[in-house]
């Protein structure tokens, strides 16, 4: 699903994620995406308790080609739909919070990981760019 930067149906967080696409530092952008809130899917094997638990998210961990393992979110349905269509369960977190306690580990994060407009950082590049106490 493709969303042009001055459609007005965007989110915050898919205009911020177009921003980036033309400027890698645009400041604005790192802070809007940042602040805003993405759709973590709930893994299969996470239990309701863990589904729910309002001080902890289970994060879903894909393996791509070559081993690297990355963690996907999304600005919206339709962008997850597009992806993981398979997907019954999400959860809603503040994009930032989340860098916020990223793992120290390889881990990397894909934001909109299907469209033109998708951001994948490295687990360092979650936590010095996205991160906000």
């Amino acid at each position: 699903m493709e969303t042009p930067a001055n459609d007005n149906t965007a989110t915050p967080a898919q205009r911020a994620l177009d921003a980036l696409i033309d400027n890698t530092e645009d400041r604005a952008a790192l802070d809007a995406l940042a602040s805003s809130d993405v759709l973590v899917p709930v893994p299969d094997d996470a239990s309701d308790e863990d589904a729910t638990n309002p001080s902890a998210v289970a994060l879903p961990v894909l393996e791509q080609p070559g081993g690297t393992q990355v963690v996907p979110v999304f600005t919206s349905e339709g962008e997850m739909a597009d992806l993981l269509p398979f997907v019954s369960r999400y959860r809603l977190v503040p994009l930032g919070a989340l860098a916020a306690q990223w793992p120290a580990d390889d881990l990397s994060l894909t934001i909109d990981g299907s469209s033109e407009h998708r951001l994948t950082l490295t687990s360092e590049g979650v936590r010095t760019l996205l991160a906000r106490p």
